[in-house]
């Protein structure tokens, strides 16, 4: 992965651990940069520039009234999945926010969630040359037998920082 910011640097550095580390090593690292997505168990499962794959046990903390995953905890998964992308591509002098999150709960879900998130070749491109735009990130949500309980559109927005 080449680095487009210090973000990715890290990440590609994280990236190159073996195996068995980089899953631990990359939630770790986000834990404490982002301690929401540690205090709720956010597992990243693989991140580069193009890709992120990441999941959350249906444990007590972040379950609702029903023994599931949290309706909130499920976007917050969305939401970060398409985050880590989207803050691997930005430069490091735009600052990635989201500016709409969509979703519909088409089913019950059942058991541990796994969102997987893309960007194209196109989206990242924008993100590293234009001074501010924004756009839709892919992403896919699953239940532990594998169907999508939830739709959901992320729209993310990256706009200079402020000196």
């Amino acid at each position: 992965m080449a680095a487009t910011n210090r973000l990715a640097g890290i990440v590609s550095k994280i990236n190159a651990l073996p195996d068995f580390a980089r899953s631990r090593a990359l939630s770790l690292f986000f834990g404490k940069a982002v301690p929401f997505t540690g205090t709720a168990g956010i597992r990243i499962e693989s991140l580069d520039q193009d890709r992120c794959v990441i999941s959350i046990a249906n444990k007590r903390r972040v379950q609702n009234h029903i023994g599931g995953v949290h309706a909130v905890a499920s976007l917050l998964l969305a939401e970060s999945a398409t985050g880590f992308l989207v803050g691997l591509n930005v430069p490091d002098d735009k600052v990635p926010v989201i500016k709409t999150a969509h979703a519909e709960y088409t089913k019950r879900a059942k058991g541990d969630m796994r969102v997987e998130a893309h960007l194209t070749e196109e989206q990242k491109q924008r993100m590293r040359t234009e001074e501010k735009g924004e756009t839709a990130v892919a992403v896919t949500i699953h239940d532990s037998e594998q169907k999508q309980p939830i739709e959901i559109e992320m729209v993310w927005a990256w706009t200079p920082k402020k000196r």
